[in-house]
């Protein structure tokens, strides 16, 4: 456990209402994966995306726009 040194606080993983997706997991390894190749803007992130095969949600394509919808929804539900 970390400490603060006002204190104890929370770890990311203490604050999610549920563990994440096998789709959230997936996900989140290929947006990392792109970040560690260097990449940062969200067309670099898509051709990432469909680079490493990952499906996007209910058979649709991947692109900026819909990439940063899908991240906003999934923030919304954390």
């Amino acid at each position: 456990m970390n400490f603060h040194p006002k204190g104890q606080y929370l770890e990311v993983h203490q604050t999610r209402a549920r563990e994440p997706s096998d789709y959230e997991n997936i996900l989140a390894d290929s947006l990392e994966r792109s970040f560690a190749a260097g990449v940062h803007d969200l067309e670099g992130l898509v051709q990432g995306l469909v680079g490493y095969g990952v499906p996007a949600p209910n058979g649709q394509t991947w692109s900026a726009e819909f990439l940063a919808a899908e991240l906003k929804r999934l923030a919304a539900e954390a």
